[in-house]
């Protein structure tokens, strides 16, 4: 997974992106197949920082979350639960699509042997 950070308006430090880097790590536990997250972190207003986050993943369409808050961290914390809550979307959905033709045949099963019994 490839995780790319970068800047408008402005400069983060080390520390900063080493941080924002740690916490978009955590994304690859909703999804096993990200390939690459770029966080575009925008610095024009100085007292709200906004922060765009964008997720690749294979045979899916990209995800986007922004978000704006009083602070950089609070910015980041808020655009990763926004995509947390679209990757555990779409896996779901995924997952679904598989499991109802093993549900329709163990609950076939359990109703021929009720109606047997």
């Amino acid at each position: 997974m490839q995780i790319d950070i970068s800047t408008r308006h402005g400069h983060l430090g080390a520390e900063s992106q080493e941080k924002i880097s740690a916490k978009l790590t955590k994304l690859s536990r909703y999804h096993e197949r990200i390939t690459a997250i770029v966080a575009t972190v925008d610095l024009e207003n100085s007292d709200s920082p906004s922060v765009e986050v964008r997720v690749s993943v294979e045979r899916s369409p990209d995800f986007v979350a922004r978000e704006q808050a009083a602070g950089l961290m609070a910015a980041v914390d808020g655009a990763l639960h926004k995509l947390e809550q679209q990757l555990r979307r779409h896996k779901e959905k995924i997952t679904d699509r598989r499991a109802p033709g093993l549900g329709r045949s163990a609950g076939a099963s359990a109703e021929s042997e009720q109606a047997e019994g």
